[in-house]
């Protein structure tokens, strides 16, 4: 067995662009930093660039994805419910109401090694009302320990703060805490005083000169006339971006031996865009 096993953790990937980016450019950043296993947030992988779909699902997995993580978009496809009942390599925020389709964490096995992925979401500038994120992991975590201590933790939230106080908070208990939901890169990614790897958000995969991923003239609407002009659309014009980060960890201890912000911006891949198809 490894006594070292590397994870490439990948932001939000949003609608056409960004599936397409994600197959182009994770083999190469499998080979180039021996990653053992990717685990990747597509609740934006629709084509409108909100939720996802079971084909999506095949399309990671078909990619070299373990784990397939969400958010507060998961739910804007009644047909996918189904299938995060059906399914271990999706699963939702875990402190969603009970009763909710699917499960907010999953175990898979790694060259011998038992491997827990949690997601979690944030409550601040949230309306929905969900249980206390804080109280939901201490309570996963009591009888997720005993079977692995190679924990990570996707946390869909959208303060900073928030973030930065549960990844604190988990310090030493997990293997590594990433953000996601803001679809912007962090400049933080850092091992905490305990040992657990951290970054406030991984980024998002997609159009470059977008809003978080989306046409730059709708969004601006919203913003200028104070109100929603419409359904928003994906940004399908290049050049694209792909935004994670690379976790080592020490498998007897479940701490983090480093982490890395991984960032490719391409300009070539646009021109092929418009002829592709993922649904």
């Amino acid at each position: 067995m490894k006594s070292i096993l590397k994870f490439l953790f990948i932001g939000d990937v949003v609608g056409l662009p960004g599936l397409t980016v994600f197959q182009k450019w994770v083999p190469k950043l499998k080979e180039k930093h021996q990653i053992d296993a990717v685990i990747v947030n597509g609740e934006n992988g629709a084509k409108n660039g909100r939720g996802i779909t079971s084909k999506i699902v095949d399309f990671f997995k078909h990619n070299g994805v373990a784990v397939v993580t969400t958010g507060n978009h998961v739910w804007e496809n009644r047909e996918f419910y189904n299938t995060l009942n059906q399914r271990d390599d999706i699963i939702r925020p875990a402190n969603f109401p009970p009763g909710c389709p699917g499960k907010g964490y999953t175990f898979f096995e790694l060259e011998g090694h038992s491997v827990a992925i949690i997601n979690l979401h944030g409550r601040v500038f949230v309306r929905d009302l969900l249980d206390c994120p804080f109280r939901t992991v201490e309570s996963l975590l009591s009888f997720i320990k005993p079977r692995t201590n190679i924990i990570f933790v996707d946390f869909h939230a959208e303060a900073t703060s928030e973030k930065k106080a549960l990844g604190l908070y988990l310090d030493g208990k997990v293997s590594g805490i990433l953000g996601t939901h803001t679809h912007v890169q962090t400049s933080d990614a850092q091992i905490l005083p305990k040992g657990t790897g951290y970054q406030t958000d991984l980024g998002c995969c997609g159009a470059l000169n977008s809003v978080i991923g989306m046409q730059t003239e709708g969004v601006l609407k919203k913003f200028l006339y104070f109100q929603k002009m419409g359904k928003f659309d994906v940004e399908l014009s290049g050049p694209f971006e792909l935004n994670g980060a690379v976790i080592s960890v020490d498998t007897a201890s479940g701490k983090a031996l480093s982490i890395e912000a991984i960032r490719v911006i391409d300009d070539e891949l646009y021109k092929n865009l418009r002829s592709a198809s993922i649904e």
